[in-house]
């Protein structure tokens, strides 16, 4: 029994100290779990006492038995002969004799059941400090090292041990890590899958990393002087930031930029070269849109009639490209900032884009292509092959109507033109 008390006192330090269980929820769980075998040994807990002794850092079981002639029931009732026998002379019919229960009294499969019952009713209470530790931590920025790398998903370990996982999905494009490496992401979610271990997911790819990003590099920021109103990202390739101050003294774009862009610069090499612009806030939407689209020079801005109507920006054809940007990438993010969808227009005639010497109008592709093609593309702003090569496929196949296999071949057409 003394080797089973030392157990016991050398758990509870393990339980206080490096398991993160508090010992009134240990005590709880000891009790139960004897409650419970208590059960199981002799069929019913009614008349048995299970005091947790704090201090000791042990358990002691009494069992309560009603003294009477004959016994019946020998879990409840005790018989004053074999009182005497045990030397307790003083009992009489009616009293209630108490004895202490050793482990031994288990037998010792009763005693394996303890422990392992003991053993499963801790992992799942650290399981469950686990899941709310860290989901307390959902969007805060986690800093640990990579322990394995697998093709779908990197392997993190914190200070004591947990596994959290950086999905493939969660990281930035044309990343890629190795072991020991210091990987610095954002606490996505926390999930707990058929009961095992909690799932800790970490992301590189959310907004709310960029945001938390701005908020250790710009102080006012972080104490609240400047206000990040939206965040819209393409991870690895762009992200716009727009920023409010409410002190007409505060440049938002200024402080967030920094002295020779002292401040931004660390944010750009964390997110892998990640291109950010940084625009003033305002609730005016073709304001915004303007802001937005810079540098590029917007002319004219038709909202539609109603917020479910496409937005149609104007640009002088020299505006068009950088408008539109690589891959489309800046008038998407513009139209992730309003969230409506932006097309962007040439203003004027269509030959106009044969002062660019070396663009070629898509008229001059008739032969090539059908002139209702043709039409498509021009009715949304397209009306030079290098207008339509600064998209992608999909973004022509979507806002021209067209179908996947049409786009590709026009994309074949109109870059032999330049090969």
């Amino acid at each position: 029994m003394a080797e089973e008390k030392l157990d016991l006192k050398t758990a509870f330090a393990i339980f206080k100290d490096e398991k993160h269980i508090d010992r009134p929820i240990m005590m709880g769980v000891l009790k139960d779990v004897f409650i419970t075998q208590i059960v199981k040994t002799f069929g019913s807990a009614d008349n048995f006492d299970v005091i947790i002794n704090v201090d000791k850092g042990d358990c002691e079981i009494y069992q309560n038995l009603d003294v009477v002639e004959t016994v019946e029931d020998p879990v409840t009732e005790i018989s004053l002969e074999e009182l005497k026998a045990l030397g307790e002379d003083d009992y009489e019919l009616g009293e209630t004799f108490t004895r202490k229960v050793e482990l031994k009294d288990f037998g010792r499969r009763g005693i394996l059941n303890i422990r392992q019952n003991l053993q499963g009713r801790i992992m799942d209470i650290e399981k469950a400090n686990l899941f709310n530790r860290y989901s307390e931590k959902i969007g805060e920025i986690f800093t640990g090292e990579i322990y394995q790398t697998w093709a779908k998903e990197v392997l993190i370990l914190d200070e004591e041990g947990n596994e959290l996982r950086l999905p493939r999905a969660e990281q930035i494009p044309g990343e890629r890590f190795k072991k020991n490496d210091t990987v610095k992401a954002i606490i996505k979610s926390v999930e707990m899958k058929n009961n095992t271990t909690p799932y800790i997911v970490l992301s590189r790819t959310s907004n709310d990393f960029l945001i938390r990003l701005f908020e250790s590099e710009v102080p006012e920021i972080y104490d609240g002087l400047i206000t990040i109103k939206k965040v819209v990202r393409i991870p690895g390739e762009r992200a716009k930031v727009a920023v409010e101050s409410y002190d007409d003294r505060i440049d938002p774009i200024g402080a967030c930029i920094g002295v020779k862009g002292s401040r931004i610069i660390g944010i750009v090499k964390e997110l892998r070269n990640e291109n950010i612009d940084v625009l003033q806030w305002t609730s005016n939407v073709p304001l915004l849109i303007q802001r937005a689209l810079s540098p590029a020079k917007v002319t004219n801005i038709d909202m539609g009639s109603s917020e479910d109507d496409k937005i149609k920006v104007y640009m002088s054809p020299e505006e068009v490209k950088k408008g539109i940007g690589k891959g489309g990438c800046n008038i998407k993010l513009a139209s992730m900032l309003v969230d409506r969808e932006i097309e962007v227009w040439r203003e004027g005639p269509a030959d106009n884009a044969a002062d660019d010497e070396e663009d070629v109008l898509l008229a001059d592709f008739s032969n090539e292509i059908d002139g209702w093609i043709i039409e498509k593309l021009q009715g949304i702003g397209l009306d030079t092959a290098k207008n339509v090569l600064a998209l992608t496929p999909e973004d022509v196949a979507k806002r021209a109507d067209l179908e996947d296999e049409t786009v590709e071949e026009v994309f074949r057409i109109l870059r032999s033109e330049f090969e």
